[in-house]
């Protein structure tokens, strides 16, 4: 008797299915609960944002998503063969240090100059190639962090605050070349921002968290959710949010992490959303 093979899914199947999925993820540390049955799932070609209040669990989120830690409860899928690209959200360099782009972009994996320079061409700054890391501006190394996330040509990019440190227009434009790059190349973003007039906007689907997932969905229903507006109470009709953040931690060249104890807080306008 010959059996028949089971129907291989079609190609808009295969691209249907999630990049990476968490299923009702806990996370304790040092008897305090970080994340409290989270789930979340990355589709290809589409931006999902997570945003909360400081101290919501959103990089810790990331952490758990990319392996880095281990979930206490939960389990976390990713597809077979997944490559992904990883923006941390600050970098920790000594000033003393001497370290030009070309070595930082690969001091994790080795590239040859044409690629290095290919990369930076996509993100509009070839001509830092040989500048030293420690004299780029906030925008600048903003784009030399993407390149650099980008340089195993990922299906999944994600981005812990990838326009922080940059001026509004700079934002707008970092935002914009994430956009551009995700249609292009039909990878999935994860991206967690406090940019809410920026990311809210060019987002797929939203997640806002403060421990547990308060509210998800689209950003127009996600910005009319009681549990949003519960989180960014000081919104104007227009949709603007002024609001305060603390970074915590830093990463060094190698993306290891480190505590931040000068921590700073930046007032932000954030938008809740085109359609509100």
């Amino acid at each position: 008797m010959i059996r028949k093979s089971p129907p291989q899914p079609s190609a808009t199947e295969i691209d249907a299915t999630p990049l990476l999925a968490a299923r009702d993820v806990s996370l304790e540390r040092a008897g305090r609960v970080i994340l409290d049955q989270v789930s979340v799932q990355v589709r290809p070609a589409e931006v999902t944002v997570v945003i909360g209040p400081n101290g919501a669990g959103k990089t810790s989120l990331l952490r758990v998503l990319l392996g880095l830690w281990k979930p206490g409860n939960g389990r976390v899928q990713r597809r077979r063969g997944l490559r992904i690209g990883y923006m941390p959200q600050r970098l920790q360099i000594e000033p003393v240090l001497p370290l030009s782009v070309r070595r930082f972009l690969t001091l994790r994996q080795r590239a040859p100059e044409s690629v290095l320079r290919e990369r930076l061409e996509r993100v509009g700054v070839p001509h830092l190639l040989h500048k030293p890391v420690q004299s780029l501006s906030g925008g600048e190394m903003q784009r030399v962090l993407l390149a650099r996330a980008l340089l195993n040509r990922p299906n999944l990019l994600v981005l812990d605050e990838p326009a922080q440190g940059v001026d509004i227009v700079g934002q707008g434009e970092v935002f914009k070349l994430i956009d551009d790059i995700r249609h292009e190349t039909g990878c999935g973003v994860l991206m967690v921002s406090h940019d809410l007039h920026l990311v809210m906007a060019g987002a797929d689907a939203v997640i806002c968290l403060n421990q547990h997932v308060c509210c998800t969905g689209r950003p127009e229903e996600v910005s009319r959710h009681p549990e949003y507006q519960r989180l960014f109470p000081e919104t104007d009709m227009q949709g603007i949010g002024v609001y305060r953040h603390d970074h915590d931690h830093v990463h060094d060249v190698a993306g290891e992490v480190h505590e931040h104890h000068a921590g700073c807080a930046h007032g932000h306008h954030g938008h809740g959303g085109g359609n509100r």
